[in-house]
């Protein structure tokens, strides 16, 4: 194999306006807009008949590099099914996002009415440092998640 990297992760939205303003909070930047339709040949290397979508590829800068968002709202075909209603599903289950500041990133959300799964929990693996971690819903109920790592 040959894989250097991640490209992006996808993430469907109901309304793209609403959800561009939360991932631009969460600090992702509007790097391009994906095309409202597209040549049959990328409709069926994509699985789908031709289409209609609002969205745009999103760009949240790391210290190991740009970690890029492709959110969409489909607007034909469209499917208004809520995401997966828990995390033991098949499939992608959620996204990791780090912190550094975890206790302050969850107060600036909460007043802002983001929905939280629980309190913050501390995992330990051996020979790695402790990480807090907490689970919260985007508008449409995609699963984020927020780790920071304790440092010693």
């Amino acid at each position: 194999m040959t894989i250097t990297g991640l490209v992006h992760v996808n993430v469907n939205c109901s309304d793209f306006e609403r959800s561009r303003a939360f991932y631009e909070r969460l600090g992702f930047r509007h790097a391009i807009d994906v095309p409202a339709t597209n040549t049959p040949e990328v409709a069926k290397a994509v699985g789908m008949p031709p289409y209609r979508v609002k969205g745009a590829l999103f760009v949240l800068p790391t210290p190991s590099g740009p970690f890029m968002l492709d959110l969409l709202e489909w607007q034909e075909p469209h499917d208004s099914a809520p995401p997966y209603a828990h995390l033991y599903h098949l499939g992608i289950a959620r996204i990791a996002l780090s912190s550094d500041d975890l206790d302050g990133d969850m107060k600036r959300l909460r007043d802002e009415g983001v929905e939280f799964l629980s309190e913050p929990a501390s995992v330990t693996l051996a020979g790695q440092p402790t990480t807090r971690f907490v689970c919260f819903k985007d508008p449409d109920g995609t699963i984020l998640e927020l780790v920071q790592t304790q440092t010693p």
